[in-house]
C-alpha cells in the first residue's frame, strides 16, 4: 500500500488563494467549489499560508455583530502549514491524519502548490487498494 502514491489521488484543480484578498471573495470560492480550505500563495505559487472554513467562520462570526467584514485572507490564514509532497504514501497520510492533524493538505512539489488532499480522497484511494485485495484470487 505504502506504493500508492499522493499524485495519483490528489485534487489537481485546487482552489488558491491571495492573502491580499478580501476574506468575503475567499468564502465565496470556497463554497463555490465546495472545498473545506485552501492553500494560499503568493505570485510564484508558492505556499504561504491556508486558510479553512473553521477559520473564516470564526472571523465572520465577529464581524456579524457589526455587519463589517472587511478582513483579507492574510488577517485569518495560518502561517504554519502541514503539507505533503505528491509523492508521499497514501498510507503514510493516513496515519497522521488519525490524530488532530488538518483535513486537508497541500501538496507541494518545489515549493510550488500543484494540488490538494484531503480525508475523503486518502479513504477513497484505500477503499480502492482493498476491494482489489478481495479480488486477488487466493
Amino acid at each position: 500500500m505504502d506504493s500508492i502514491k499522493i499524485r495519483d489521488h490528489m485534487d489537481r484543480q485546487p482552489v488558491l488563494l491571495r492573502a491580499n484578498m478580501s476574506l468575503a471573495t475567499a468564502v465565496e470560492k470556497l463554497l463555490d467549489n465546495n472545498k473545506m480550505g485552501a492553500a494560499v500563495v503568493d505570485d510564484s505559487g508558492n505556499l504561504v499560508g491556508f486558510l479553512s472554513q473553521q477559520d473564516c467562520l470564526a472571523v465572520m462570526l465577529k464581524s456579524s455583530y457589526h455587519c463589517d467584514l472587511t478582513s483579507v485572507v492574510k488577517d485569518c490564514m495560518r502561517t504554519e502549514v502541514l503539507y505533503v509532497g505528491p509523492d508521499e504514501s497514501i498510507l503514510q497520510l493516513a496515519e497522521q491524519m488519525l490524530g488532530a492533524k488538518p483535513k486537508i493538505y497541500p501538496v507541494v512539489d518545489n515549493g510550488k502548490v500543484i494540488g490538494t488532499i484531503n480525508r475523503t480522497n486518502v479513504l477513497r484511494a484505500m477503499n480502492v487498494y482493498m476491494q482489489q485485495c478481495y479480488l486477488a484470487p487466493a
